[in-house]
C-alpha cells in the first residue's frame, strides 16, 4: 500500500453530497446514459462517459455559483459519479433487453426500470468491500485510466469553463447534424462503393458524427481491427457465398446475405471471442473471487470502526441487507423476472443473480483498473451466465419461451452489475485521489443509477418502438447474439456450421495475438458502422503522430478532441431519441423536409463532403488545444 496524500486531506472536511449535486448527477446521467444507448443498439458498444461528466459538472456548477454558492472539489466529484452510472445501466440494457422484443415480448417499461434498478443495486453493493483492496491497497499497480483521468480533470477546475465548452459544442453539432439528416433528409446517412470484379462486393461510410467520435476516442488500433472484422465479412466472404452458391444467392442483394448467413457467423465469432476474453480472465477471476470472500469477511467487523474520513465506506451490514432485498423482491413479486413465472423459478434465478453477480464484479472491477471500462468484457460476461443459467434451466425442463425470458433477465442484471462495478471503481479511484468520502460516493452511485434508471429505459423503449430492433437502424448485436446463445442452449435448432464458422475465426484471431472481441463485432455488423470508427481512429493517429514530431506543440495540452467526439456522441444520441418520440406519437418515421437528387451518386458525394469537413473540425479543435 502506498503513503497516498489525496488533494483534499482527510483531516479537512468540505461541502459535497447534497441535494445540488445529486440532482445534477441524475440529470447529466439521463442525457449521457440515453446517448450511450442509442450508440451501443447502433454498433454493440459503448463509451466511458467519466471524464466528460466531469468536466461538465464542474462547469455547470461553476455557472449556478451566482445562485447556489461556490461549489468545491467534491462537489463536482460527487456530481460526477451519480451521473456517470447511467451509462453503465445503458450497456447491460442494450446487450440483453431488445432479444425479449425480438422474440415477440414486449416488455413493459416498469420492469425493464425495475431490472435495471436490481443490477444497478447490486453492483455498487458488491464494490463496496472490495474497495480497500482494488482501489486503496492496489492503488500502484491498478490504473483505473477513467477514475484518474477524471481526478486529474476536477483538480484542474480552474480550466473547467473553456475545457467544458468544446463538449457543449461537439454536442450541438452531434444533434444538428443528425435532425439534418434523420428529420430534413437534406443529404443521405451513408455513402456506398461497389467494388469491380468481386461479386456483390461494396464498402460503405456511415458519414454520422457519433462513429466518427467513437473512433477518435478508441484510437486506431481498435478502430482498425473493427473495420477488418467488417472488410472480412463484405469484402471476402459475401462474394465468396455468391460466387460458390449462384443459384442461391443470385437474387439476394448484399444485405440479405449478410442477414442470412453473416449474422450467425459474426454470432459465433462474437461468442467465441466472449468466452475467449473471459477464459483469459480466470486467473483474475479466481483471485478476485479469493479476495473478495476474504474482504466481505474482514469488512464485516472493521467498517467504519474509528477510521479517516476518506476510508469510510458503506457498513457491510447494508450490503447484506440491500443483496438481501434484491433476492426478496424477485422471489416474490412476479413480473420482475421473466413472464408469468412460479415462485421456485424466480427464487433460483434471484440466487443466481446474486451468485454471477458477485463472481462478474470483482473480475470487472480488476480489468476496468487495468484496461479501462471501454474495454469491460460484459457481453463476455453475459455470455457465461446465460450458458450457466441456460444449462440449469434445461436440466429442470424449463425450456419453452418463459425459460429464455427469465434466463435473459437474469443475464440483464448481472451484466448491469458487472457494468456498474467497472464504473463505481472508476469513480472510486477518482474520489480516492482527489479526497473524497467513500460512503458518500457509493449513495451517490445508488441514487443515480436508481434516478437515471427510468430515462435510460424510457429511451430504449422508444427507439424499439420507432425502429424496431435488429433493423438496420438499430441492429442491437449484441442482444440478438444473447438471443442466439439461449435459442441454441435451450432449442438447438441453429446453423451450427455458420456458428462454428465464426468461431473459428475468432479462435484464429487469437492465435494471431489480435484482440478476437473487437474484431468479431467487426464481423458481426455491417461495414458502414465500421468504417468510420476507423476513420476517427485515423484522424488522432495522424494527429498524435504530427505533434510527436512537432517540437512546437506543448506536451501538456489536453487533447480536446476527446472532449468535442464525446459531445458528437451524446449530441446525436440525444437527437436519435428525440427522433424516436416523434416517430412513435406520428406513428410513422418523421420527414419534415427531403431533397431528392438526380442522382444517387451526387447526394452520396454531398454526404461525403459534410463528413470530410467535420472531421477537418475535428481535427482543428484537437491540433489548436495540443499547441
Amino acid at each position: 500500500m502506498s503513503n497516498h496524500k489525496p488533494f483534499i486531506p482527510a483531516s479537512q472536511s468540505l461541502p459535497d453530497f447534497n441535494l445540488k449535486t445529486v440532482m445534477l448527477g441524475v440529470f447529466l446521467g439521463a442525457i449521457f446514459g440515453s446517448a450511450n444507448a442509442y450508440l451501443g443498439l447502433r454498433v454493440g458498444l459503448t463509451i466511458s462517459t467519466a471524464i466528460p461528466l466531469a468536466v461538465i459538472s464542474v462547469a455547470i456548477l461553476k455557472m449556478l455559483t451566482p445562485l447556489l454558492g461556490k461549489s468545491t472539489i467534491l462537489e463536482c466529484n460527487i456530481s460526477q459519479t451519480a451521473g456517470s452510472a447511467s451509462s453503465s445501466l445503458a450497456s447491460g440494457i442494450i446487450f440483453t433487453i431488445p432479444a425479449l422484443y425480438i422474440w415477440g415480448y414486449n416488455v413493459p417499461l416498469y420492469q425493464m426500470t425495475l431490472l435495471a434498478m436490481c443490477g444497478g443495486i447490486l453492483g455498487v453493493l458488491f464494490m463496496i468491500p472490495l474497495r480497500g483492496f482494488l482501489i486503496v491497497k492496489e492503488h500502484l499497480f491498478l490504473p483505473y485510466p477513467e477514475g484518474t483521468a477524471s481526478a486529474e480533470v476536477l483538480i484542474a477546475a480552474n480550466e473547467g469553463g473553456s475545457t467544458a465548452k468544446n463538449v457543449f459544442r461537439g454536442l450541438g453539432i452531434g444533434a444538428l447534424y443528425k435532425g439534418l439528416i434523420s428529420l430534413m433528409y437534406l443529404w443521405p446517412s451513408k455513402v456506398n462503393i461497389k467494388l469491380p470484379v468481386l461479386p456483390k462486393a461494396n464498402v460503405g461510410i456511415s458519414t454520422t458524427p457519433a462513429l466518427l467520435g467513437v473512433g477518435y476516442i478508441l484510437g486506431l488500433r481498435i478502430g482498425t481491427i473493427m473495420v477488418g472484422g467488417g472488410l472480412l465479412s463484405w469484402v471476402f466472404i459475401i462474394p465468396f457465398i455468391a460466387w460458390h452458391f449462384p443459384e442461391v444467392t443470385q437474387n439476394l442483394a448484399p444485405e440479405e446475405i449478410w442477414n442470412q448467413y453473416i449474422r450467425i457467423i459474426g454470432a459465433g465469432a462474437v461468442a467465441m471471442a466472449g468466452l475467449i476474453t473471459v477464459a483469459k480472465s480466470i486467473p483474475t477471476m479466481i483471485e478476485s473471487l479469493r479476495i473478495g470472500l476474504n474482504e466481505l469477511k474482514a469488512s464485516a467487523g472493521m467498517m467504519g470502526k474509528g477510521k479517516l474520513r476518506t476510508q469510510q465506506d458503506l457498513s457491510v451490514h447494508y450490503v447484506i441487507i440491500g443483496v438481501g432485498f434484491v433476492v426478496a423482491i424477485i422471489a416474490f413479486i412476479p413480473g420482475i423476472i421473466g413472464m408469468q413465472t412460479g415462485f421456485l423459478m424466480r427464487l433460483i434465478s434471484g440466487i443466481a443473480i446474486v451468485i454471477f453477480a458477485f463472481c462478474f464484479v470483482t473480475v470487472s472491477s480488476r480489468i476496468v483498473g487495468m484496461i479501462g471500462v471501454s474495454s469491460n468484457p460484459t457481453s463476455g460476461m453475459a455470455i457465461v451466465t446465460l450458458l450457466g443459467v441456460g444449462m440449469i434451466f434445461k436440466l429442470l425442463g424449463w425450456t419453452d419461451l418463459t425459460g429464455k425470458i427469465t434466463a435473459l433477465t437474469i443475464g440483464t442484471v448481472v451484466c448491469i452489475a458487472a457494468s456498474i462495478a467497472g464504473d463505481i471503481s472508476q469513480d472510486l479511484k477518482s474520489g480516492f485521489l482527489v479526497g473524497a468520502t467513500p460512503r458518500k460516493q457509493q449513495i451517490s452511485e445508488i441514487i443515480g443509477a436508481i434516478g437515471s434508471a427510468f430515462f435510460v429505459c424510457l429511451a430504449v423503449f422508444y427507439l424499439g418502438k420507432a425502429y424496431g430492433f435488429g433493423s438496420s437502424e438499430l441492429p442491437a448485436p449484441q442482444a440478438t447474439l444473447m438471443k442466439t446463445v439461449l435459442d441454441g442452449v435451450l432449442d438447438g435448432n441453429l446453423n451450427w456450421t455458420l456458428v462454428g464458422i465464426g468461431a473459428l475465426i475468432s479462435v484464429i484471431i487469437f492465435l494471431f495475438r489480435i484482440p478476437p472481441l473487437p474484431f468479431a463485432v467487426g464481423v458481426y455488423l455491417p461495414l458502414y458502422t465500421m468504417t468510420p470508427v476507423f476513420l476517427g481512429g485515423l484522424l488522432r493517429h495522424v494527429l498524435d503522430h504530427r505533434i510527436q514530431n512537432d517540437k512546437s506543440f506543448s506536451e501538456k495540452g489536453r487533447d480536446q478532441g476527446i472532449l468535442l467526439s464525446s459531445g458528437f456522441i451524446a449530441g446525436e444520441g440525444l437527437m436519435g431519441v428525440v427522433i424516436a418520440i416523434i416517430a412513435v406519437i406520428q406513428t410513422r418515421r418523421p420527414e419534415f423536409f427531403k431533397i431528392i437528387y438526380p442522382s444517387e451518386w451526387m447526394g452520396q458525394m454531398v454526404s461525403g463532403i459534410v463528413f470530410c469537413c467535420l472531421g477537418w473540425f475535428l481535427y482543428r479543435v484537437a491540433l489548436k488545444s495540443r499547441s
